[in-house]
């Protein structure tokens, strides 16, 4: 059984925090050929993009994909961001938020675990990094 990720419960509830609080939701996303979103607007891989309801419509917050509407320059377009893909969420106003690791969570380990022959692996030589936290005060 595989672990599930807290990346989109953390993104959910930065969100709604945002949102008690009157501020303007923000996230950055790096952008590769799984996300869509105006391209135009893409600088050095990435795209920043205000959530606020008054900048989207529709918007859902699932644990593989943000989905939603949003305007570019007068253009409706819908967006389709996964969750894997975004490396912060933060108030416009004050900054205050996480940041991210920038990964594939949508890829399926059991599809890529049936393609590899069955061996078993060596014990790891070092322990994992710790992940890196921000504080949200």
């Amino acid at each position: 059984m595989s672990d599930v990720s807290t990346k989109p419960y953390l993104l959910r509830a930065l969100y709604e925090w945002c949102a008690d609080q009157g501020f303007t939701p923000y996230i950055s996303v790096q952008v590769d050929a799984h996300t869509l979103v105006p391209r135009q607007f893409v600088r050095d891989g990435q795209i920043v993009l205000n959530l606020g309801a008054d900048a989207v419509q529709n918007l859902h917050m699932g644990n593989d994909l943000i989905t939603c509407q949003a305007r570019f320059g007068g253009v409706a377009q819908s967006l389709s961001i996964p969750v894997g893909n975004v490396a912060a969420i933060y108030a416009r106003e004050n900054g205050q938020g996480m940041a991210f690791e920038v990964g594939d969570l949508s890829a399926a380990p059991a599809a890529a675990e049936a393609d590899a022959p069955e061996t078993p692996e060596p014990p790891p030589s070092d322990p994992p990094p710790r992940p890196h936290l921000t504080r949200v005060k």
